[in-house]
């Protein structure tokens, strides 16, 4: 009688809270096929906007009243320009989101991408305070999950040293680096010069969206990247190894 091999997760496969995640940005995105003005109002009640926070009254209240105060620290993530925006982000979470999903578990995934895309928009009204444009995307969320990612994935074992044939989950899970340990590594550093120098490099210029060129909020960006970098450990329930273990 022979015992059947242990099934073992693909690494290309996608976790189911991803899944989920893009299935949300996609049904959301629906929404450009509204009329201009349904679209627009929902932009407006959804997206973050700084002067909604501004001690200046303006004479026309914004979509949404009080309550867009509090939940567009979030649904701003959820909204997109056009397809060209949605479709950027989803290919940037394929490979970071895919791992730090597989790590968290869908409940602690979600959380994490809500606090990166907190942590985006303070960034973005410390740094905009009076802009009446709203800022929509989940670029700062992702930023988030790469962060989270970059904790392990160098890591021997990780997802960024796999083998053909590895499994998805078992590259998921490898002790993390500690932070200190993270910011020495030669590999991470790199990452976080490429990283940071797209970033500035968007931030110097613009991108259309829609029919108007949009200043990038890299600001963002970078809020939530360090949010995701430095609470990763508030999330993570892989137990971390020693600096000596982890090599």
């Amino acid at each position: 009688m022979h015992t059947a091999p242990p099934s073992r997760e693909p690494i290309l496969t996608l976790p189911g809270a991803l899944s989920a995640y893009i299935v949300l940005l996609a049904v959301i995105h629906l929404r450009m096929l509204l009329p201009p003005e349904y679209d627009n109002w929902a932009t407006e009640a959804f997206g973050f906007i700084p002067q909604r926070y501004g001690d200046t009254l303006l004479d026309t209240p914004f979509a949404g009243g009080e309550g867009a105060k509090i939940w567009t620290f979030v649904s701003y993530s959820l909204l997109h320009a056009n397809f060209s925006h949605i479709a950027f982000n989803v290919l940037w979470l394929l490979p970071f989101g895919s791992a730090v999903a597989r790590r968290f578990g869908p409940a602690r995934f979600f959380m994490f991408m809500a606090v990166t895309a907190v942590a985006g928009a303070f960034a973005h009204l410390f740094t905009h305070p009076h802009d009446l444009a709203p800022m929509i995307g989940a670029s700062a969320a992702v930023s988030g999950a790469m962060a989270a990612a970059i904790r392990f994935a160098f890591v021997q074992g990780g997802f960024l040293s796999f083998r053909l044939g590895d499994d998805a989950d078992e590259a998921a899970r490898v002790p993390a680096q500690p932070l200190s340990e993270a910011l020495r590594d030669p590999r991470v550093l790199a990452f976080l010069a490429v990283w940071f120098g797209i970033n500035i490099v968007f931030g110097l210029g613009s991108i259309a969206v829609g029919s108007e060129p949009t200043s990038v909020a890299w600001q963002a960006h970078i809020g939530g990247f360090f949010a995701g970098l430095l609470l990763f450990s508030l999330f993570d329930p892989v137990p971390t190894e020693s600096a000596g273990a982890s090599r």
